[in-house]
């Protein structure tokens, strides 16, 4: 007598990928061909691993980016070298494991303190001690999203230079003309367009959002940029949260149905999928699976069943 099991949840499996691609006692890795923890992923990590109930890790890879903190209060990427970008990102782990782990609001404190020192006083633009490993398709404009967890550490820990500093930023952001256009890769836009719903800023969300839905196909699918056929993956779970931020479950749903319809057996995602993929395409990347989990987790919400512990452990 034969028995079929049922199939994991999509996000089930996502979240088995994460813990199986985890270094012992440090963080998540870069991706599957450079299995080595990367700092500023395992940052983001942690608020999506508290929300899914996944308590222990969290507390495993905020007490590793503890210990790799830099005497000056920065973070080091994958080349040694602290990208203030990074450093932003680790901040949101900072802050989510705030309550959890007392040793983290010095280390904030710290992170917080070196971020200012990146802040041009006169334009308020991001600064950076090296773009190296952005190569040719990142640009200055990601750091939008090292904003948000600025102004959020600020507000947690009651320093108004840090809130006073992020507005600052955000303003000059927001000066900028290619900020809100879909003229990049959909990972990177995304970033921007996440930044500015985290901000409030929703109308300009939505001038960003509206280039894309124009380009998604009715398979929910969304070219990595308008003009291929290829997609990243990434950048599509980013635009299913705007588009939940946005209130358009529709689209959002569309998007994570086409994900799921690409995920590997492994719960991963290569870094982009189709003829002429560009984007790490040979490689399970660990980013790709945060924002699946984080679209998924909204997904949940609007639909009024979300329940961590369950959702973690099904």
């Amino acid at each position: 007598m034969l028995f079929w099991r049922k199939k994991r949840p999509s996000h089930v499996r996502a979240m088995d990928w994460c813990k199986a691609h985890t270094v012992a006692g440090q963080g998540v890795i870069v991706h599957t061909r450079q299995p080595t923890p990367y700092a500023e992923v395992t940052g983001y990590y942690i608020p999506t691993l508290y929300q899914w109930g996944e308590t222990e890790l969290a507390r495993q890879y905020t007490r590793w980016l503890l210990a790799i903190q830099l005497p000056d209060g920065a973070f080091p990427a994958p080349d040694g070298v602290p990208y203030t970008f990074d450093t932003g990102q680790i901040l949101r782990g900072l802050c989510a494991a705030l309550h959890d782990v007392p040793e983290a609001e010095p280390a904030l404190r710290r992170a917080c303190d070196w971020m200012l020192t990146q802040v041009d006083a006169a334009s308020g633009q991001l600064k950076t001690p090296s773009t190296e490993l952005w190569t040719d398709i990142a640009s200055d404009l990601i750091h939008s999203y090292a904003v948000p967890p600025l102004e959020q550490a600020g507000k947690l820990l009651g320093v108004k230079e840090y809130e006073h500093a992020a507005r600052f930023v955000l303003a000059y952001y927001k000066r900028q003309d290619g900020l809100v256009p879909f003229n990049r890769l959909s990972h990177f836009h995304a970033y921007a367009m996440e930044a500015l719903t985290e901000f409030g800023e929703m109308d300009l969300a939505r001038q960003g959002m509206a280039e894309v839905a124009r380009v998604q196909r009715a398979d929910g699918s969304i070219p990595a940029y308008p003009d291929v056929d290829w997609v990243c993956s990434t950048g599509m779970a980013q635009y299913a949260i705007v588009w939940y931020a946005l209130g358009d479950k529709a689209r959002a749903d569309r998007a994570i149905a086409y994900l799921e319809k690409i995920q590997n057996p492994s719960g991963g995602f290569f870094g982009s999928y189709g003829k002429g993929a560009k984007y790490i395409a040979g490689a399970e990347i660990s980013w790709g699976v945060k924002y699946f989990l984080d679209a998924w987790r909204l997904k949940l919400l609007s639909e009024g069943r979300f329940a961590p512990q369950e959702a973690a452990h099904a």
